[in-house]
């Protein structure tokens, strides 16, 4: 159990040499490139670690991560340098054009009897999935008998938590289109998502920067938006190819406002609205992931 030491002082701000060791192990861990600057964000936000831990300065905090026993403040410090800024309905254009070109065919398809699979990458607390799933709810009455499903993953082991809790604060009511707050219910305690999109969705602990993914499918739909901003511009063209040979043939990608991707071969991705990409359309549908 974590040991709280309230009245310890603040520790001194890192050294400009303690603020490479701590984006050394950042990126080690998470692929995050922690911009020059950043040196009060780091100390806000570890600082809190540090007096949790009983720590007096960043020397002691950096060899703790960097030593064998480290593993599970390592995972602390990532979730701490976390940005996680997220709502309902974010970018409302991608929603838009799940409902008027993506999802209705891959409806068709469901209804024939194939599996559909939607992918929200670096979910935060879930939002964006649970927004992907209204739209799904509201577009097909009888979507309880088809083999529709939706994975969230983020390496944040807290952000998983409360995706999974699926209650949110009231004040994210306003985020939702009226016709949608159906697929919600307000308790004294928030927003509750209602059961049956909660069982759609499967929310899992992933480090997008893993050398394997333990998906052995692949995907309809990859959301990933927002993300990728943070990592390395090699890093990030090496996301934007693992997403692309994660999705079935004729698959959506979409991504951030500020994100784009390089269009040029291998990739035979291609523009399909803003910030959206898409795989050619094969004559039939291949294959079809196999995670549940």
């Amino acid at each position: 159990m974590t040991q709280h030491h309230p009245h310890l002082a603040v520790p001194p701000a890192p050294s400009e040499s303690e603020l490479t060791a701590i984006a050394r192990v950042l990126y080690e861990q998470a692929g995050i490139v922690l911009a020059p600057g950043k040196t009060s964000m780091v100390q806000s936000r570890l600082g809190k670690r540090l007096r949790a831990l009983g720590l007096k300065d960043y020397g002691s905090y950096i060899r703790l991560i960097t030593s064998d026993e480290g593993h599970e403040e390592r995972r602390s410090m990532v979730s701490a340098l976390t940005t996680n800024v997220t709502q309902f309905f974010r970018e409302n254009h991608h929603f838009e054009t799940l409902r008027s070109t993506t999802l209705p065919p891959l409806l068709e398809q469901a209804r024939a009897g194939k599996k559909v699979r939607i992918w929200s990458a670096g979910c935060s607390t879930g939002q964006e999935v649970f927004s992907i799933a209204m739209v799904l709810a509201d577009m097909a009455q009888d979507l309880a008998r088809l083999d529709i499903r939706l994975l969230a993953t983020d390496i944040d082991p807290q952000m998983i938590a409360r995706g999974r809790a699926a209650v949110y604060e009231e004040n994210t009511l306003s985020t939702i289109p009226k016709p949608l707050q159906r697929f919600v219910t307000v308790e004294k305690d928030g927003v509750h998502i209602v059961p049956a999109l909660r069982n759609l969705v499967s929310f899992r602990e992933l480090n997008l920067h893993d050398t394997s993914w333990p998906m052995r499918g692949r995907f309809d739909i990859v959301f990933c938006r927002n993300v990728v901003i943070y990592f390395s511009p090699e890093d990030q063209l090496r996301l934007w190819r693992r997403f692309e040979s994660v999705l079935n043939p004729g698959g959506w990608l979409f991504v951030g406002h500020s994100e784009r991707i390089p269009l040029e071969p291998p990739s035979q991705l291609s523009t399909a609205g803003i910030t959206t990409y898409k795989l050619p359309n094969p004559e039939a549908s291949i294959g079809g992931p196999k995670w549940h």
